[in-house]
């Protein structure tokens, strides 16, 4: 194995290891909110709209799935190794990307998010990306495009650590400025700009290298 593909495996199992208590809070959050009444513990649990909250119970599950999955299936470098492996895992993560924006995007629409109607805009786009990416690659699968089907993936890998790096964000912010423009209610402007910021500037980077590879 060469040096840059060492680095590369270690880079995506400590990837690994650094979503891994994202990939457990989501689960536990998630089991909890399908198991119990947690509306004095969460705002996001709504006892008035059951459906809506259970979708979003369910969103977490699928997203820490799929959170876990990512780097996963990239450090195993399964795809050469093992096709059928590579392909058993892909259309788990191609599930587990419809349930979690099928489950994000029905609590939007019914519920909303606490940050208001932008917040709305944003995370419903959010979504909606995160839906076209997993219908595109599994598409192009089938057409055996194998290039184009691998630049999906990799959308969908930008997609699926979003929502962790939206935590990351956070945390990295609150740990150099305290919360500086940040409100509990989601509404300061660090807030209205972290609910694009989170997935918009990563995809857009991805955009460039694709353009700049396939010149």
């Amino acid at each position: 194995m060469t040096r840059s593909g060492v680095i590369q495996r270690v880079g995506l199992a400590v990837l690994c290891l650094l979503v891994l208590p994202f990939v457990i809070y989501a689960l536990g959050f998630g089991w909890r909110g399908l198991t119990r009444d947690l509306s004095e513990e969460t705002y996001l649990w709504r006892p008035e709209a059951p459906g809506p909250t259970n979708a979003l119970m369910v969103h977490m599950i699928a997203g820490a799935v799929i959170t876990l999955l990512v780097p996963l299936q990239a450090a195993l470098g399964v795809s050469r190794r093992a096709p059928e492996v590579h392909r058993f895992m892909g259309r788990c993560l191609v599930v587990a990307s419809l349930v979690t924006a099928f489950g994000g995007l029905w609590y939007i629409a019914h519920v909303g998010t606490i940050g208001g109607q932008l917040m709305d805009v944003g995370f419903t786009f959010y979504g909606a990306l995160m839906l076209l990416a997993a219908l595109k690659l599994t598409l192009r699968a089938w057409e055996k495009d194998w290039s184009a089907h691998r630049d999906w993936a990799l959308r969908l890998v930008v997609l699926a650590l979003a929502s962790w790096m939206f935590r990351v964000h956070y945390g990295l912010w609150f740990l150099l400025t305290g919360g500086v423009r940040s409100q509990p209610d989601l509404r300061g402007i660090f807030d209205q700009v972290q609910v694009f910021a989170f997935y918009v500037p990563y995809l857009l980077a991805l955009e460039l290298w694709l353009r700049r590879r396939r010149a």
